[in-house]
């Protein structure tokens, strides 16, 4: 992800119903993982794509405000900000030397535009991004770069970080050697014929240039093409173009705790997707576990402390939403972060970021997840795009449920991110695993912390 300058309202708007003051506290639902099914059955039915600072993204808010006050939540409000607009527009790309091949591709986020007309140019070969890094301009100049790259699916999802580069930073790198475009291999391990959109970061909107991602099948074409030593043309439509200020805005909720001196539990997802579909993995499942999960610690009575929910605007642009909630509420206690954003398969690991003497309290999650077979990971927890920039300002504790994630880059940021995707066994087991270190760490009356 890349980081964008937020442009905060000088207040806070709040939408809260007139009777959220009287509350009665939320019944725990009987079947939590209905409910998270309803959620993101219902988002992305209802209001489908919602591209960040988008008309649809503003109504996934009011959906957002109406459904998490039915569901018993209070104080629940919309806190405004706005962000750097990016719009889509028309893509095409074909192949016209030496082998006339029509290419599937789609624009990245911050793309400049090539005009109505298009571009056409000598497209040369980069195998990584560190062989154009280390391209003379002279081998760039005046012509569209094509960046590859040998991303894998894994568990962990650990290749997005390097292989992800391609897109974050290949087309700023290209455009600085003076490339006309840039197209890029997907981020994505799937072989289907769909390209995967993403964000990229140029240094400054004057230093921008077209840049789009082509299937991997295509890419493949590419790549063999290159093989041949034989010189490839490329003609390049993407009207995308950045737009200015738009407007944006965070969705937060509480569920009060039985002492308002603790600090609350922060559980968080991002309710803007990228609009080639309808954002049912990334990340309509993530809102939906974090809430049903939220509602069912409630078994028993409400917890010690109050657990919060942000469902958080504009991430897709390089996490603007949570820059904004972290500026919005400064100097404000946060006791511990959550955030689940890489799909709805299983739980199969737990990671944490404690003080040592918060040690007791993750030996305990981690027996209490023992039956759903999850393991404690040796690495330190950085919870996510969404909660990062307040886990980082109140020194917050931070625990990650990392989620099973060979297939989620065949899905991400493409056309197939649609609700037949979500696993509903993976959600359920989700939603219980997230409820079970909820109630724990919710009822926790001592100090929680990170390192």
């Amino acid at each position: 992800m890349i980081k964008k300058t937020v442009a905060l309202a000088l207040s806070v708007s709040l939408v809260t119903t007139s009777a959220s003051a009287q509350q009665e506290p939320p019944q725990p639902p009987a079947d939590p993982s209905q409910v998270a099914w309803d959620i993101v059955s219902d988002l992305t039915t209802e209001i489908g794509p919602r591209l960040a600072g988008s008309p649809r993204e503003a109504a996934a808010r009011d959906w957002a405000v109406e459904r998490l006050t039915r569901l018993g939540f209070t104080n629940v409000r919309i806190e405004p900000f706005t962000l750097d607009g990016w719009v889509r527009g028309e893509e095409t790309a074909r192949l016209t030397a030496p082998y006339p091949q029509t290419l599937a591709i789609t624009a990245l986020g911050t793309s400049a535009s090539t005009g109505a007309k298009g571009i056409s140019g000598e497209l040369v070969y980069f195998p990584t991004l560190a062989a154009l890094r280390a391209a003379p301009a002279s081998a760039v100049r005046g012509k569209i770069a094509f960046i590859d790259h040998a991303m894998r699916a894994s568990q962990d999802g650990s290749g997005y970080g390097p292989f992800g580069d391609a897109r974050r930073s290949g087309p700023a790198v290209a455009a600085e050697k003076g490339a006309i475009a840039t197209v890029i291999r997907s981020a994505g391990t799937d072989n289907h014929r769909n390209p995967h959109t993403g964000a990229t970061n140029f240094t400054a909107p004057g230093k921008a240039v077209p840049a789009g991602a082509v299937s991997n099948p295509d890419a493949d074409l590419i790549a063999k093409i290159a093989a041949k030593a034989l010189p490839m043309h490329l003609a390049l439509k993407l009207t995308g173009h950045p737009v200015g200020k738009l407007s944006s805005g965070n969705v937060v909720a509480d569920l009060p705790g039985r002492d308002p001196t603790l600090a609350p539990i922060l559980v968080a997802c991002h309710l803007d997707s990228w609009d080639l579909a309808t954002g049912a993995i990334d990340d309509g499942a993530g809102c939906a576990i974090v809430a049903a999960a939220a509602l069912a610690a409630q078994n028993g009575g409400a917890p010690l402390r109050t657990i919060r929910v942000l469902w958080a605007g504009s991430e897709e642009p390089g996490g603007v939403g949570g820059d904004a909630y972290a500026a919005a509420h400064k100097g404000q206690p946060h006791a511990l972060v959550m955030e689940s954003d890489t799909g709805a398969d299983k739980v199969w690991r737990v990671s944490f970021d404690l003080t040592e003497a918060n040690g007791p309290l993750a030996d305990r999650i981690v027996e209490a997840l023992a039956p759903f077979g999850i393991v404690r990971g040796t690495s330190k927890a950085n919870g996510g795009t969404d909660v990062e920039p307040i886990a980082k300002a109140a020194r917050s504790g931070v625990i990650g449920l990392n989620q099973d994630m060979t297939r989620y880059f065949d899905i991400h940021h493409s056309p197939d991110d649609t609700l037949d995707k979500v696993d509903r066994d993976g959600l359920a087991q989700n939603v219980a695993v997230w409820t079970t270190v909820l109630r724990i760490v919710a009822n926790e009356p001592g100090s929680i912390a990170g390192m």
